[in-house]
């Protein structure tokens, strides 16, 4: 076999792996983030489209939950749009639905702080919340769409 021939053949053999490379990287970095994502009792999608919205509707006199939740650093922290955008990007969301897991209880809303912060003393809630009463009732649409999603989790799944 000739060099240049030999040279050809390395050449061709390094482009191949490139590409190879390039292809597989995606694959291997979602897997890589779908094994690091812990499995959780709570469903995601629900999540995402009934849920994460009301963290960003007015309501009534009191600020959104995004207004104050996305200039902190408390626990409940949701991630900043991007200028321009009214919804979040699935890694956004993805990021905003860890801060929450750590505020609700599987199965059970009346042990979830995502429920009871916001909620009137009166009506079972917490005695504090500087964003105010966000949920006067538990009858409140709103509190209830995420009360279901709470209770629809199976603890230990």
């Amino acid at each position: 076999m000739t060099l240049p021939r030999l040279g050809l053949i390395v050449a061709v053999a390094a482009l191949l792996a490139t590409a190879v490379c390039m292809v597989a990287k995606p694959f291997g970095k979602a897997r890589a983030q779908e094994s690091a994502t812990p499995k959780s009792p709570f469903d995601f999608q629900v999540y995402r489209n009934r849920v994460e919205p009301i963290f960003l509707k007015k309501r009534g006199d009191h600020a959104r939950c995004y207004a104050c939740h996305s200039q902190n650093e408390s626990t409940f922290h949701l991630q900043r749009l991007m200028p321009g955008q009214t919804s979040w990007t699935e890694e956004q969301s993805r990021l905003n639905f860890a801060s929450v897991l750590r505020l609700v209880a599987p199965g059970d809303p009346s042990a979830s702080r995502l429920l009871l912060h916001p909620l009137a003393p009166e009506s079972g809630g917490e005695s504090y919340h500087s964003g105010g009463r966000q949920f006067e009732t538990q009858n409140d649409p709103d509190w209830r769409t995420i009360a279901e999603w709470v209770r629809t989790a199976k603890p230990g799944s």
